[in-house]
Formats: structure tokens, C-alpha cells, sequence
């Protein structure tokens, strides 16, 4: 961007691992806060060496930060890290309840020291029955209901993307941001808080209000009714699967003309009501008409004739998505064991600018020297 980023001076210290406090340290870093990670020293966060699902965590969410080593056990590093929040406007932490506070780092410490402090926590349950609880975010999908509903009946799933730790960190972002605005119109500082498993309730209020409107349960999505007759993912003659979706009756006059078969041109069709009923005849009839067709044919029919639609993609087809290369989508990272790669941007844009990255992911205190020397130096410095 050549206009100064959003949260261009902020000063953001983040003792946060795995998924919901780095997202949250992600998007205040991208919109130009600086995000310095606190990590223990040598081996840093242990988020770095996760393997199998957990592998992809710290790439996703490190870029634009920086990162200093201070061991929180040891009172020359804890004075030096209380002397580095005195400098901060914003203090952000996802460790489980009490932790911080047990080293004199929790919200009544620090702001008592920098009044102008927020303080973000990020926790498994806001504060009630339930806040002593460990959560994860597989918890909480089954503890809301998301799980139920997205399995087929009787087989709770978790979403294939860790959601709840995504949103939740998002959420905590949204948070500090109308906190940071509240503090330039009022002076006024606070402890803010954002959960996993609030975050999941969210997701599962359309759910929660079908059935108090119809007083019938909803059933799970894979063998739910669909609101719309062709909502579906169909086989294609090469092998391939595309989702088409025909939710208007405009939608379905289109779909009739580019597919050009009569035998869907049938008043039992006439309405979407009528498709929706119909379902148990309709979806393999058209089944069995798609299935003429190759996938790229489908797709240069369904983008010719505005329907919507998608060939079925697995995440790694992204890095050649190439709407996501023209339009800014993917950014450009060093792994860990110095092989480029890319990640996605945030889904947001500024004018004509999307967000970059200004800091590739740090090595484990690279910015000791920067943020540290200077309080080590003179412990009243302030940055």
C-alpha cells in the first residue's frame, strides 16, 4: 500500500501458540501493527515443530511479526519483557487461565504499570460455568452442535480447517481494534476476552434458529433438505466432481438452455419449490445428464452462463490458483528449511491494494537485539 497501513504504529506484544492467538497477532500485523512474538529461549515456540495437521501453523500465521527470546522464569528477562510492555498499546495471550497472571503479567499488573494498556485473552469459554475447562477446537465443534451438523447422521465431523481457532483469534482482533478506537475517543483501557467456544455457538446460530422457527431439528448437512433443487456435487465423464448450484428460477431457465435437454423442460419442475420436493428424481436425472460432459466443459458453461459453481479442489491446488496469483491472493514465504513458498493473504483489500508482507517469518529472536538491546540498555528506554 503507499498510504500508511491501518494499524501503522500499534505496538503489539503476543505470548500466544498454535492457532487462535497467532490468527489474532496475524491480522493486527498485516494491517501494520508491530507484533512482537515473545518466545521462550532456544528452541523458541514449540507451535514451530509441530508435525502431521499442525505442520502448516506456524508458516500460516508468522508473517509480518518479529520475534524476541525471554525466558518469563528468569527475573532479569521478566523485568526486561515488563519494560517492553510499558512500551505497548496492546498485550495478547491464548495460554490457559491464570498462567500469565501466576508471573505477575496478567491485566491488573501490566495496566497497572501502562494504563494505556489492552490486554486481549484468548480462551477456550468466556467467563461462566464452563471457564476452567481445557478446550480445543474439536471440543467445541462437538460441544456446539457443528460437529453433528456436519456429518452425516449419527457421524459427528470436524470441519476440515481448524474454524473455531480461526474465527475466535479474528474475533479477538475485532475486539482490540474497537477497543483501540474507543481509547483514542474516551482514554479508556480494558481487559478484553474472546472464546472457542462462543466462537462455535456463533456458527451454529442459523442452525438454532431453524428449528425455534419450525420446531422441528435440523438434520445434519449431508442428508439435510436443501432449500434450493440443484445444490449438489456431480460426477463428470472424466472422472472429475463439480459443484453447481441453481438457486433463482432465472438461474434455472439458464441452466435449462445451456444444458439443452428436454427432459428437464417439465412442469413438475416449473418451481423451485417444486424442484426442492422433487429432489429424490431430480438430482439423479441431472446426474445422469452431466455426466456427458468433461469438467471443463461444465465450468466454461456454468462461467459463460453466470451459474454458480466449482470443480471439488484439494487446498494445495491453490498455489496454482490463478485467480489468487493475478490478483494479489497468495504471498510470498521462506519455510523453515529455506524452500519459498506461498500463503494466503488476508480476503480483504484496500482500495486497489491488497496486503503484504513486510517481515518473512522470523528465526526464533531475530529482533532481540532491535526490541531488547535498548531496555537491557537503559531499563527506563522506551521505544
Amino acid at each position: 500500500m503507499t498510504a500508511p497501513l491501518p494499524l501503522a504504529g500499534i505496538r503489539v506484544v503476543e505470548f500466544s501458540h498454535m492457532v487462535m492467538g497467532p490468527t489474532c497477532g496475524l491480522v493486527l500485523a498485516d494491517l501494520g501493527a508491530e507484533v512482537i512474538k515473545v518466545e521462550p529461549p532456544g528452541k523458541g515456540d514449540r507451535t514451530r515443530y509441530l508435525t502431521a495437521s499442525g505442520t502448516g501453523f506456524f508458516p500460516a500465521f508468522s508473517r509480518n511479526k518479529k520475534s524476541v527470546q525471554l525466558d518469563t522464569e528468569n527475573d532479569e528477562d521478566l523485568e526486561t519483557l515488563k519494560r517492553l510492555i510499558d512500551t505497548t498499546d496492546v498485550v495478547l495471550e491464548n495460554f490457559r487461565p491464570g498462567g500469565l497472571e501466576a508471573k505477575g503479567l496478567g491485566y491488573a499488573a501490566l495496566s497497572a504499570r501502562n494504563p494505556g494498556l489492552i490486554y486481549l485473552s484468548l480462551k477456550g469459554y468466556l467467563p461462566g460455568p464452563y471457564e476452567n475447562r481445557t478446550a480445543l477446537d474439536e471440543v467445541v465443534q462437538m460441544q456446539s452442535g457443528l460437529a453433528y451438523m456436519t456429518g452425516p447422521p449419527g457421524r459427528p465431523l470436524r470441519a476440515g480447517a481448524p474454524v473455531n481457532d480461526m474465527m475466535g483469534g479474528m474475533f479477538g482482533a475485532i475486539a482490540i481494534m474497537a477497543a483501540l478506537r474507543q481509547r483514542d475517543a474516551t482514554g479508556r483501557c480494558q481487559h478484553l476476552q474472546s472464546g472457542l467456544f462462543e466462537n462455535a455457538a456463533f456458527l451454529v446460530s442459523t442452525a438454532m434458529l431453524q428449528q425455534a422457527l419450525t420446531g422441528q431439528d435440523p438434520t445434519p448437512m449431508p442428508a439435510g433438505r436443501r432449500a434450493w433443487g440443484v445444490y449438489d456435487v456431480f460426477d463428470t465423464k472424466d472422472g472429475e466432481q463439480i459443484f453447481i448450484g441453481v438457486v433463482t428460477e432465472r438461474q434455472w431457465e439458464i441452466f435449462l438452455r445451456e444444458l439443452n435437454e428436454p427432459v428437464l423442460d417439465n412442469p413438475d419442475y416449473g418451481s423451485n419449490t417444486e424442484r426442492a420436493k422433487r429432489r429424490e428424481t431430480l438430482i439423479p436425472l441431472v446426474q445422469s445428464l452431466l455426466a456427458k460432459h468433461d469438467v471443463a466443459t461444465l465450468e466454461a458453461m456454468c462461467e459463460r452462463a453466470g451459474l454458480p459453481f466449482s470443480r471439488i479442489a484439494k487446498p494445495w491446488d491453490l498455489f496454482e490458483d490463478p485467480h489468487l496469483k493475478a490478483s494479489g491472493g497468495l504471498l510470498p514465504v521462506t519455510l523453515p528449511d529455506g524452500r519459498p513458498a506461498s500463503v494466503p493473504a488476508l480476503p480483504i483489500q484496500f482500495g486497489a491494494d491488497r496486503l503484504t508482507v513486510r517481515l518473512d517469518l522470523p528465526k526464533i529472536g531475530e529482533h532481540d537485539a532491535e526490541i531488547l538491546g535498548p531496555l537491557r540498555a537503559r531499563p527506563d528506554a522506551a521505544n
